[in-house]
């Protein structure tokens, strides 16, 4: 089994900044890509920004220039981060990460963290 916990979440003013981290642990061969999407009541889940094994990003067009994806692989920390910057109250949301794991099987599995609430004041 493999587990993600999330820490970072919180309130914090219009154009303040956050930083989210996702820590992956538990029966962990390699991660393909890992990253994070949020859902805002009353609104559809959206991917935020994605990050794969070698370090290529995706961002949504709402958040390029303001959110930052990274990773850190070292000593299998497993570990995505997401600096958000500039924040908006339209970025209020649950934002839960993922992780596309190879536990050793053929194929890999996803695994999502629990959720952290996001909320910015405007």
């Amino acid at each position: 089994q493999v587990q993600l916990v999330e820490s970072g979440g919180g309130l914090v003013q219009a154009g303040g900044s956050l930083r989210l981290s996702c820590a992956a642990s538990g029966s962990i061969f390699s991660i393909n890509a890992m990253g994070w999407y949020r859902q805002a009541p009353g609104k559809q889940r959206e991917l935020v920004a994605r990050i794969t094994s070698g370090g290529s990003t995706n961002y949504a067009d709402s958040v390029k220039g303001r959110f930052t994806i990274s990773r850190d692989n070292d000593n299998a920390k497993n570990t995505v981060y997401l600096q958000m910057n500039s924040l908006k109250p339209e970025d209020t949301a649950v934002y839960s990460c993922y992780a596309d794991v190879y536990s050793g099987g053929h194929y890999p599995t996803l695994y999502w963290g629990q959720g952290t609430q996001v909320t910015v004041s405007s």
